[in-house]
């Protein structure tokens, strides 16, 4: 192979901070830190490090890993310094030599029969992060023995190798990953069945590694691009293809003739997140299940569900209809991935946008399921809202909701530990709780749905999903909970939050699109606005909620 040299001579790149032996831990999906806080240079050496102590142990002396890096800020930089500190600990690198996708990686780590990969990436985390990921050699996250072998190996910074042996040690091999894992696509997918029914789709890379993938694939006609420039900064916004983040995509979809869906991806490309040709949004939770009917009923594909403990129990009732078995696992694509290189996995995922399918790298792939999703409209020959509710007339409804709730440790520590010490929650809004499942979190099972609470694992937050078979519902099983367990959110979707309303035994809070919001100054005690269950007369300083068996007053 060529040697490609990845030397950026920037002061920004010298050693100069102070020595840190701090622990470093991984979570979900790698180790993500804070740039200039926890994640420098000198903590990427130390990780880079422990990895190849690891490699070294598993693979023998001379092991061999492919390296590439994402959009963020310094990630070349923080790249060529882990390369450098790898080949100086005796490991074979290749580098991508340029900015692709963690499913790349994943894909060049199998195809190109390496030990491990390595991602510089912060994925969906806020712009002021980046992480380092790493890749098994099956092509998918390292398991968790593996990650917690490199947390094991991290020693001082003491042990680091100096300043000049890390800079006279050899370039590393280059391959063209970006290319290949294009190719891979090809064969896995009908692109000529797309490219040639002419259908359109927006495409939103949000400023991360997919910016160009589906173009070179279908073609400039067929693609609408956004946000394709690069931007490390993310517009201060983090890179996640949730819903509320997606109200470009969505406009651009329902104000244009010829797109039939919108498609976006995380900072690296591995999550996934869909509008409709109305721009609706269509969760993962039914992207999954979309992907389960086409692949059994049209492709005659067979194989195990697999799905982490936050996703819906749709699922279980295909897998019933079906004869294939489901398997849940806890929160972290890492588990399915394990179970895809050891069996026979026809669709696994998980709701927050990662999904893989059976074809492809046992790995979530943002651009391979989105254009899996455009291959079944072809297909079908339907619209991807016609196959949605096709879907839910078969199986029934259900609706899925999520929160993150920004949280303190310390808080969210006193919130788990109230969970734990009293065995999860009695009651979700009102209707008793008849199982509380704990393989990861707190799941609250009802007669209505389900409601789980559970700590995030690479970032200060408490994650609170819903499922019910109405969108409403969904919504007010979560906010009960909240406010039950004292901790009301009144930021993001919640931040026109108008106030508490006092719901059988517990707070619930009332959002400001669930009533009809009048200012201050036109308020009138005489005026009153009925939205569900409840009815709101605004007053000057409070206002008065009117359920059937009487009014509770509340401030405003």
């Amino acid at each position: 192979m060529e040697r490609a040299s990845l030397r950026i001579d920037d002061p920004l790149t010298d050693s100069s901070l102070p020595m840190s032996d701090a622990p470093i831990k991984f979570g979900t999906d790698g180790w993500r830190a804070v740039i200039a806080d926890d994640y420098t240079f000198e903590n990427v050496e130390r990780v880079s490090q422990a990895t190849a102590k690891w490699l070294k142990e598993d693979y023998g002396p001379s092991p061999e890993v492919v390296i590439g890096y994402d959009a963020r800020f310094l990630s070349p930089q923080f790249a060529e310094r882990a390369a450098q500190v790898l080949t100086q600990a005796g490991v074979d690198v290749i580098s991508s030599g340029e900015m692709v996708s963690t499913p790349a990686i994943s894909w060049a780590t199998k195809a190109l029969d390496c030990d491990a990969g390595i991602v510089i990436t912060a994925s969906h985390n806020p712009p002021e992060y980046n992480g380092f990921k790493i890749k098994a050699h099956f092509g998918g996250p390292a398991p968790p023995e593996m990650i917690a072998a490199v947390e094991k190996a991290v020693g001082p910074a003491s042990d680091l190798p100096s300043d000049e042996e890390r800079r006279t040690s050899p370039p590393p091999a280059h391959h063209d990953v970006r290319s290949g894992y294009l190719n891979a696509l090809q064969e896995a997918l009908d692109i000529d069945a797309i490219v040639n029914s002419g259908l359109t789709i927006a495409h939103d890379a949000m400023y991360g590694t997919g910016q160009g993938l589906v173009t070179e694939l279908l073609g400039e006609e067929q693609v609408v691009p956004l946000r394709h420039e690069r931007n490390p900064g993310f517009h201060g916004l983090a890179p996640e293809p949730i819903e509320e983040r997606l109200t470009d995509l969505s406009a651009t979809v329902a104000e244009s003739e010829d797109c039939a869906a919108g498609l976006a991806n995380d900072g690296d490309a591995d999550r996934i997140g869909m509008v409709d040709e109305n721009g609706d949004y269509v969760s993962s939770h039914r992207i999954l299940a979309l992907l389960v009917k086409y692949l059994h009923e049209e492709r005659g594909r067979s194989g195990d569900i697999v799905k982490t403990f936050s996703t819906t129990h749709l699922l279980g009732k295909m897998g019933e209809r079906y004869g294939l078995s489901v398997e849940t696992t806890p929160i972290g694509f890492k588990h399915i991935a394990r179970k895809m290189s050891e069996g026979n996995v026809l669709v696994g995922g998980e709701e927050s946008g990662g999904i893989a399918a059976t074809g492809h790298v046992p790995e979530r792939d943002g651009i391979y399921i989105g254009l899996l999703i455009a291959e079944m409209m072809v297909k079908r020959g339907k619209s991807l809202s016609a196959l949605v509710d096709e879907l839910l007339e078969e199986f029934g409804p259900h609706y899925n909701y999520r929160d993150d709730i920004h949280i303190r440790e310390d808080q969210k520590a006193t919130v788990l530990d109230r969970l734990d010490s009293k065995g999860g929650l009695d009651a979700v809004d009102g209707h008793a709780v008849e199982e509380v499942q704990t393989l990861d979190g707190f799941k609250h099972v009802t007669e209505n749905g389900w409601l789980l609470i559970r700590p995030s694992g690479t970032e200060p937050v408490l994650r609170v999903y819903s499922e019910a078979e109405s969108r409403g519902t969904t919504r007010t099983q979560l906010l009960s909970v909240l406010f039950r367990l004292g901790r009301g959110n009144t930021k993001g979707p919640y931040r026109r939050a108008l106030a508490c309303v006092e719901h059988h035994e517990h707070m619930l809070l009332v959002r400001f699109g669930d009533f009809h919001r009048i200012p201050q100054g036109r308020a009138s005690p005489n005026r009153a606005v009925q939205r569900g269950r409840y009815v709101v007369r605004p007053g000057l300083r409070k206002y008065t909620a009117v359920r059937g068996d009487g009014p509770v007053v509340f401030n405003r």
